[in-house]
């Protein structure tokens, strides 16, 4: 029996030994720019997010806002589309986006979609008679936006043997919700990669 459970053993070791060689973990700072594979990544994000709004909430129509309205203008983040060739999750986009114009501080914005939704749900459920007068929310106080967000990720592919460049292109586009009137339209394309790979095609 323990000739048998010895070379079991030796072997369970030796495997963990060579699973824990070929895996290792490294923490770096979130801001530190790493391409692994060529397609979008967080540093992407951050970049297009933090430069379409810069150039936004520097557009006449809405850094003068404030002094014809005599408030800051309101903006609601509505559908960003993936029109390119890689899975993107756009809602992640969006949420930059929201927090880029909050951080701003020239513009605000009010919640959209699901949690919208959720908030709504929330009010109608404290106008049930569990919730006592003077902490409940009150309906019809909801801040109105004054502009929407909308736009789309597209990207340029252009390969040639094993090298490829991968061009992104990020639009956004602030529509005035009282008249359908474009007021700004912004891209960003300074995201260009070149990617070699001899088995993988970009």
């Amino acid at each position: 029996m323990k000739k048998v459970i010895g070379p079991v053993l030796f072997c369970l070791v030796l495997g963990f030994s060579l699973l824990s060689c070929g895996h290792s973990v490294a923490r770096v700072d979130a801001d530190t720019q790493i391409d692994l594979s060529g397609y979008w990544n967080d540093t992407d994000l951050r970049q297009a997010a933090d430069a379409l709004i810069r150039e936004c909430v520097a557009t006449p129509r809405i850094s003068q806002f404030d002094r014809t309205r005599g408030k800051l203008p309101v903006i609601i983040v509505g559908t960003f589309r993936n029109a390119s060739d890689e899975h993107i999750d756009t809602s992640i986009l969006a949420q930059r986006l929201e927090a880029s114009i909050l951080n701003s501080g020239k513009a605000e914005f009010v919640a959209s979609g699901d949690l919208r939704r959720e908030i709504r749900a929330e009010r109608d459920e404290q106008q049930q008679g569990y919730t006592s007068d003077d902490s409940m929310a009150a309906l019809g106080r909801e801040t109105g936006a004054d502009f929407i967000m909308t736009g789309s990720v597209k990207t340029m592919v252009d390969r040639y043997d094993r090298t490829a460049t991968r061009s992104y292109f990020i639009t956004a586009e602030l529509t005035d919700i009282t008249t359908n009137r474009r007021v700004w339209i912004g891209e960003y394309n300074e995201i260009k990669k070149v990617i070699k790979s001899a088995s993988v095609k970009p």
